[in-house]
């Protein structure tokens, strides 16, 4: 398993266009991938879930990724996060 942290810098949070990168890039990967913030938790793959956690700026997320390809989809992940997120 992977997994990193990430703290929110855009002042919006987690809104509509940086949840749907997300998640079609998750999608992109066999790999389980999710994020958690605040004590709950979301499948990186369902825009709802992830804008369900209702993300504000300042947040830390804890993403998580395990599986066949986890090593490629956690660097590509981070990636997704820094650029648009």
């Amino acid at each position: 398993m992977k997994q990193f942290q990430y703290k929110v810098r855009d002042p919006q949070g987690m809104h509509a266009r940086p949840a749907g990168i997300l998640s079609a890039e998750a999608k992109k990967f066999t790999s389980k991938l999710t994020v958690k913030a605040g004590g709950e938790s979301a499948d990186l793959k369902k825009i709802l879930s992830v804008m369900g956690l209702a993300v504000k700026c300042g947040d830390t997320l804890t993403i998580n990724v395990e599986g066949d390809d986890e090593i490629a989809a956690a660097k590509v992940m981070e990636e997704v996060f820094k650029k648009n997120f």
